[in-house]
């Protein structure tokens, strides 16, 4: 089967090329899971992550992505949760243990033996995958293959963040950076929390437009003072500036999440800017997002189809997942960027 996989950590600035195209087995799904027949495959900066070694994955050569959408093809011996030709989707989670005390209690994005898509092992730039079949998903009719891509990342970790941020209706949110999970949220939030008003933060002026034509209440750059004191605020940034502006916005009790998956250290001594006081007293808590649940994207994927909610998709070959990478470093981004696989 053709596969684009990674060899090594390399730098995009310097090679432009970081996947190669090759030709490998088919995988043969073990006992408990499916083999999948991909069609489309979402492109993730997590990928551009792994590339750069930010993230580092389990072992090389790896084959990247961990948006996938495609029809079951073969199952395992123990396998019945599917019939062959169902269409499924694969996210970032792959695999948990199951037995651990946070797999037992539904926390199984906190277990110790974790595995995620495309990183701990093969994903979704291939024409075949395996997977569990726990771990595999029905996609919602309302949505075309390469519509669902996007959703099983971005939209899947922010649903995350809404649940952690234990927002009820009528509360004020606030939302640092705007780009692909944040608009989701915003949209969902619109949906089931609709007496909620919402504040955006976001560097640049065409995002703070954006969110307003999407329904936000307000907009503002990072260091914008909002009107009122936000009840919680979810931040999608890779910086530490927006969480440390974030805090002295947030009301008493108020709750920050921070869906990231990593913070860069260009502007870790921003954290000496600090205020007991004014960024952390009057019981204000901190919570980040860690991975996701089977439970995160089983709700979400119906509560975007119940929504309506779609992402604006840009579709290129296998063979041109480079290319897509590099638009992704160099924010040359017009949508959602999806791999037509088959």
């Amino acid at each position: 089967m053709k596969a684009m996989i990674l060899n090594r950590v390399s730098d995009l600035t310097v090679n432009e090329h970081p996947l190669d195209l090759v030709n490998i087995p088919i995988p043969e799904p073990e006992a408990n899971e499916v083999l999948i027949k991909i069609s489309v495959c979402g492109v993730c900066h997590t990928e551009l992550d792994e590339i750069e070694g930010r993230i580092s994955p389990m072992t090389f050569p790896v084959v990247p992505g961990h948006q996938v959408v495609g029809r079951v093809h073969k199952l395992g011996t123990a396998a019945s949760k599917f019939k062959i030709g169902d269409r499924v989707g694969v996210a970032w989670i792959y695999s948990a243990c199951g037995k651990c005390k946070f797999c037992l209690d539904g926390k199984e994005n906190l277990c110790d033996n974790f595995l995620a898509t495309g990183k701990d092992v093969n994903g979704g730039y291939s024409e075949y995958m395996t997977v569990p079949e726990k771990y595999a998903h029905v996609i919602p009719a309302f949505y075309s293959d390469t519509e669902a891509a996007p959703l099983l990342c971005a939209g899947a970790i922010g649903y995350r963040s809404i649940v952690l941020s234990q927002l009820t209706d009528g509360d004020s949110l606030g939302l640092t950076g705007f780009g692909g999970s944040a608009h989701l949220v915003l949209k969902m939030v619109k949906y089931s929390y609709p007496n909620t008003k919402i504040y955006v933060f976001a560097r640049k002026k065409e995002e703070q437009r954006f969110a307003l034509d999407l329904g936000a209440d307000w907009a503002g750059d990072t260091s914008s003072t909002p009107p009122v004191k936000l009840d919680s605020i979810i931040d999608t940034t890779p910086a530490w500036k927006p969480i440390v502006e974030a805090l002295q916005f947030l009301n008493k009790g108020g709750r920050l999440v921070i869906n990231a998956i990593r913070k860069e250290e260009t502007d870790q001594n921003y954290l000496q800017n600090l205020n007991y006081k004014d960024h952390l007293w009057m019981e204000k808590e901190i919570k980040s997002v860690a991975n996701v649940t089977a439970k995160d994207v089983v709700e979400f994927l119906n509560l975007a189809a119940k929504a309506g909610i779609k992402p604006k998709v840009q579709v290129y070959p296998l063979e041109d997942a480079n290319l897509a990478l590099l638009e992704l470093k160099q924010k040359h981004i017009i949508g959602a960027k999806v791999l037509k696989i088959s």
